[in-house]
């Protein structure tokens, strides 16, 4: 690949992270819309995109999808072990972990 081919990969990687940081803000902004509407098709809506992106943010920094899974599963077992609120109050983390380790 030669240099002018190199600099419009590197612009285009750039727009394209610009753009999914733009696209989190505006998913996290559905999200809580959703929520003061009590609307659960927005709600729903939001959340699938916002792990869309994440998970598309993290391939195009460097990660794979698996390596992105392995990390969350690690987290949960962590703050599971750690007694997180969230597990301790409602056992979240540990059916989230659970749901991970079956797909």
């Amino acid at each position: 690949m030669g240099q002018p081919e190199r600099r419009m990969q590197f612009a285009k990687n750039v727009k394209m992270l610009d753009w999914l940081k733009t696209e989190l803000l505006d998913q996290v902004s559905n999200l809580f819309k959703g929520l003061y509407h009590a609307n659960q098709h927005l709600m729903i809506e939001a959340i699938a995109s916002l792990l869309i992106c994440i998970y598309v943010l993290g391939r195009r920094v460097g990660f794979t999808y698996r390596e992105v899974d392995q990390v969350v599963t690690e987290k949960l077992r962590d703050h599971s072990r750690e007694g997180h609120q969230l597990e301790r109050w409602y056992g979240d983390l540990s059916t989230l972990e659970e749901y991970m380790n079956k797909r």
